[in-house]
């Protein structure tokens, strides 16, 4: 406690929002006399939890931020900093995931009608998120396609995390962007999946039948140094679920549907046959 406490001490609070909040949570902990496994207590969350934040490795939450002002007698000074700690490159809701992927060891996601962001193409994404986005600036657009591309980093890091994707075999027959774009973006994915040993790609079969994600994109993440969470996706929304009842039971929702799916290599040639497909259209 002490050796993070005293990281947490030497961090410089002006490098941005997100530091300054964590400062000013520690010396307002620290000016009330609690330690942070008080305050945790009294704001119904882990001593760890209030570290992270001290330590800005987490995004400030309003909800905890409330609390804190609360606890602390703080007026509204955690709510406003955590408004602007929280600004994002990526959708709020989805905000808090894409900053856990970073930092997780292991991404297990499950994709029942499009292609993952962290796999995606340029020209598969800037086709996805013009549709979605049918009413907003080009340069929006743009924006959020490089945001999407911008995440992909982390499977070219040194330490990226496994990767265990299961694709419904729906994704494979949705067009997005046309057949180029398919057999591009289809493409990618098979030369993924035979080149990183650290991703590793199953195709659940239309003949599966039913699955308990078919209603939305699921992906479980667990950590060196932090509980698993879930991030639970559909159409301009999404849920992190960190109560650990619940995201077990994603857990074995997910692993049913990964024993019910093809295995690598067979996933692999249904793939790599999707592919052709598009590409002599």
């Amino acid at each position: 406690m002490a050796g993070r406490q005293n990281r947490n001490q030497d961090m410089d609070p002006f490098t941005s929002p997100r530091t300054f909040f964590g400062s000013e949570l520690r010396r307002a902990r620290e000016a009330a006399g609690f330690s942070q496994d008080q305050l945790g207590e009294r704001v119904f969350c882990s001593g760890t939890y209030i570290g992270q934040f001290e330590s800005a490795t987490r995004r400030p939450q309003p909800d905890l931020s409330r609390l804190l002002d609360e606890v602390l007698g703080t007026g509204e000074h955690f709510q406003r900093l955590c408004e602007l700690a929280r600004k994002s490159k990526h959708a709020d809701y989805f905000a808090d995931a894409a900053e856990l992927e970073t930092r997780a060891k292991t991404i297990s996601e499950y994709a029942p009608m499009l292609v993952p962001g962290l796999l995606q193409t340029e020209g598969y994404a800037r086709a996805l998120i013009s549709a979605a986005q049918r009413f907003e600036s080009r340069e929006v657009v743009e924006a959020l396609v490089q945001a999407r591309l911008e995440r992909q980093a982390i499977l070219a890091d040194s330490a990226a995390p496994l990767l265990w994707i299961v694709l419904h075999e729906a994704v494979l027959r949705v067009r997005v962007g046309g057949a180029h774009v398919m057999a591009e973006q289809l493409t990618s994915l098979a030369e993924m999946a035979g080149a990183n040993r650290r991703v590793l790609i199953q195709v659940l079969p239309f003949e599966a039948g039913a699955d308990a994600f078919l209603n939305g994109t699921t992906i479980h993440m667990t950590f060196a140094d932090a509980p698993a969470v879930t991030y639970a996706e559909s159409a301009y929304t999404g849920q992190l679920i960190e109560e650990p009842a619940l995201v077990a039971q994603y857990q074995r929702a997910y692993d049913l549907t990964r024993a019910a799916s093809l295995s690598p290599e067979a996933s692999l040639s249904l793939i790599e046959s999707a592919a052709k497909d598009f590409a002599t259209q």
